[in-house]
């Protein structure tokens, strides 16, 4: 499975940047499927040996040895409420990589990789018991499909960093920036306060929007607003679901009363390939997630004083 994963990997990678996603299916236990993101999925192995952390979050499970590094293993059947397979010997392990930051996640069945066009992949209602921990649902052969927030569990477990530097703060402080209104675009809630709290330090104000078409319609709501009420600078997580990242910033391109806007594009998922897809769909910076001294950078450098 490790290899056929990594050798598809390019392939599926053809599909970024046209509003389609490449997914990871998986099972916890239960009948329910999940999905990953293929891009965020590093290898798929046999669960290893774990060495159990004394004092460590009830959701870690322990930590292996990865290529030589120590990486922490996390429990996603106990996050998202199954129960736990830190003792399930069959269990599978997906080392990922999250912001620079690498990790493993203990899962029950691993199936097969999906493609997914964007406009699928939906806010589930909450009426359908997910919780935070699941930001879209699809259907593939219809079968409904729980897209797992990573970034939420990562947050349940390490916290939700967005302090700017002393450095950054007295940056801040000389930029003289004139009153800006920034639109924050990201289907994770986590990622969204994140962010939201970074700008709140920066005394810039924050319109929110959980994924591309609610942000396109938003800008374009607000084109003959009075200048107080524009928005100067989109920042736009890249896979969400509706539109994702890329379609948005082509999207503003296209437009003639907005592709003057500065657009960053914000990501978990790191890397050259997202770097030239930044290119290629004239964002003007890609900053990875979660670098809070990083997007206040950015944010100094696209909206001058």
């Amino acid at each position: 499975m490790s290899g056929a994963l990594l050798e598809s990997v390019e392939r599926h990678t053809r599909l970024a940047g046209h509003n389609r996603v490449a997914m990871l299916l998986f099972r916890l236990g239960e009948p329910q499927l999940f999905g990953i993101n293929v891009f965020k999925v590093r290898e798929v192995l046999r669960r290893p040996p774990l060495e159990r952390m004394p004092g460590a979050h009830p959701l870690i499970a322990g930590t292996c040895d990865y290529r030589g590094q120590t990486i922490p293993v996390i429990d996603m059947a106990a996050a998202l409420g199954y129960a736990p397979l830190k003792d399930e010997p069959s269990a599978h392990l997906l080392v990922t990589e999250f912001s620079r930051s690498m990790q493993g996640f203990l899962v029950a069945d691993l199936l097969h990789m999906v493609h997914c066009a964007g406009e699928t992949l939906v806010t589930p209602e909450p009426a359908l018991g997910f919780g935070t921990k699941v930001n879209a649902i699809t259907r593939v052969d219809g079968a409904l499909v729980a897209v797992v927030d990573v970034e939420h569990v990562l947050a349940s477990i390490h916290g939700v960093p967005g302090e700017l530097s002393p450095h950054m703060l007295r940056a801040v402080d000389g930029h003289a920036m004139s009153p800006r209104r920034v639109l924050v675009v990201d289907d994770s809630i986590v990622a969204r306060r994140q962010v939201e709290g970074v700008f709140k330090q920066m005394n810039i104000e924050c319109v929110l929007a959980e994924d591309g078409v609610r942000a396109l319609a938003k800008l374009h709501e607000l084109i003959d607003a009075d200048p107080s009420e524009r928005i100067n600078l989109v920042v736009s997580d890249i896979e969400m679901p509706q539109m994702d990242g890329y379609a948005l910033t082509r999207a503003i391109r296209e437009e003639p009363a907005l592709r003057q806007l500065k657009v960053v594009l914000h990501s978990s998922i790191s890397g050259i390939f997202n770097e030239a897809m930044v290119r290629e769909v004239h964002a003007d910076r890609f900053i990875a997630k979660f670098q809070p001294d990083q997007l206040a950078q950015a944010v100094l450098d696209l909206l001058p004083g």
